[in-house]
């Protein structure tokens, strides 16, 4: 074999050796997902901005209808054929996932030392040992009204629950608007923009919840029943027949400009800015007496985790390390307003409403829905129980303290605190 030959196929050999190794390296992600809504914000922004910087690496938003999506997944993960990122309900789904070795342990992912442990508490086992999804965002719960409106009929924004009343007397009595769009029918409603909103004013926060899991309080308390008899009132202000008005009414009656005030969570701010023609302000749940602290939820929403199961178990955790950045959350966040990053950096918000929402941080103590650590494992279910009984208060068909001690017996049927 000549010299020159001989050159020509170890050359040869060295640029498919160098090709094949390019191709190898070059892998795709693909993250399991149920909101769908976000497709071209994955597709068009955050996908983009990962690719840029970390050549070879491809990355597929792949969701599943919100409501199949548990299901889909868990039928995925069986076959061996989930995606490598799994995008983590809070508390006990994503829970089981790690228990039945579905999601890996991420307790040294670098980036997981950006958020606090009350953010990373959604995602991590019961003694805070393993954590094993990265938190991406919260909602936070609140009202927002129609500014038109209030200016119109000289309303301020009310801080305190008797100016909160006063201005749904107002409103009603001028009788151009609904004073509050919110209904009965789906449940859900009731207790999430009802109960869970106005209740960590009552229960204080952290304090309450963690004392509910800890046995030392009770639903039956005064701190917890207090949020009932606050509800019973909302009934003469919610306009004819709430209790037949569905989730999409009640936001229809609010962005057609027919209610002033709806009690919400968050992440109504993008659909509301495309469909309300009038201009918008929110406030937090009004607190006792002026100068009292003020409690908001602000809930553990949306995480994502790493199959544990997934070939490209290294390219996933650099992706996983880039959703734990400042980067991502401020993209994230603007990209999805009134979807709040719980990153330790502070995002700067572009859209005015998301502002005002995520300032109440600043000025209130954060905690999360009572209902969805630990207490929501057995049955009777406490979170949907609470969806019941806050729709029955609300129509009146029962007693703040009968709805309490319903609740409390069922949980007490099956819950036994740790000692």
């Amino acid at each position: 074999m000549t010299t020159k030959l001989l050159t020509a196929l170890l050359l040869g050999t060295s640029i498919l050796g160098t090709a094949g190794m390019a191709y190898a390296d070059d892998v795709t992600l693909n993250i399991e997902s149920w909101r769908g809504d976000d497709l071209a914000i994955w597709k068009d922004k955050l996908i983009p901005a990962f690719e840029a910087k970390n050549p070879g690496i491809k990355v597929v938003f792949a969701p599943s209808a919100p409501t199949e999506y548990d299901a889909a997944l868990g039928a995925k993960l069986a076959a061996g054929s989930a995606g490598d990122l799994i995008t983590c309900r809070p508390f006990d789904k994503s829970l089981e996932l790690y228990k039945k070795g579905n999601l890996a342990d991420l307790s040294s992912l670098p980036g997981t030392e950006n958020f606090s442990p009350v953010a990373k508490a959604a995602w991590q086992t019961d003694d805070g040992k393993a954590t094993f999804c990265v938190p991406m965002a919260s909602v936070i719960h609140g009202f927002i009204y129609n500014k038109d409106a209030f200016d119109k009929l000289g309303i301020k924004v009310p801080e305190t629950r008797d100016e909160f009343f006063a201005a749904l007397d107002k409103i009603k009595a001028d009788g151009t608007y609904i004073p509050m769009a919110m209904g009965t029918k789906d449940l859900w409603e009731a207790a999430t923009m009802g109960y869970q909103n106005i209740g960590p004013n009552y229960w204080k926060g952290e304090d309450g919840r963690t004392a509910l899991i800890k046995g030392e309080q009770k639903l039956t308390d005064k701190d917890w029943v207090a949020p009932y008899e606050e509800l019973a009132k909302w009934k003469p202000y919610l306009g004819d027949g709430f209790e037949a008005q569905t989730y999409p009414d009640s936001q229809n009656l609010f962005t057609l400009g027919r209610a002033a005030i709806y009690p919400a969570g968050s992440w109504e701010i993008a659909l509301f800015n495309t469909q309300a023609q009038f201009k918008m302000g929110a406030f937090p749940p009004p607190v006792e007496k002026a100068g009292d602290t003020c409690y908001i939820s602000d809930h553990t929403d949306i995480g994502m985790g790493l199959n544990a199961a997934s070939k490209n178990a290294d390219a996933a955790k650099t992706f996983l390390s880039w959703v734990a950045s400042p980067d991502f959350a401020t993209i994230y966040a603007n990209a999805l307003p009134g979807f709040f990053s719980l990153n330790n950096t502070p995002v700067k918000m572009e859209d005015p409403l998301a502002q005002e929402f995520v300032s109440w941080r600043g000025k209130c103590k954060s905690t999360i829905r009572s209902t969805y650590q630990i207490l929501g494992r057995g049955t009777p279910n406490l979170e949907n129980e609470t969806w019941v009984e806050s729709a029955n208060v609300i129509n009146g068909t029962d007693t703040p303290e009968a709805a309490a001690k319903k609740l409390q017996d069922g949980l007490d049927s099956w819950y036994k605190p740790a000692k």
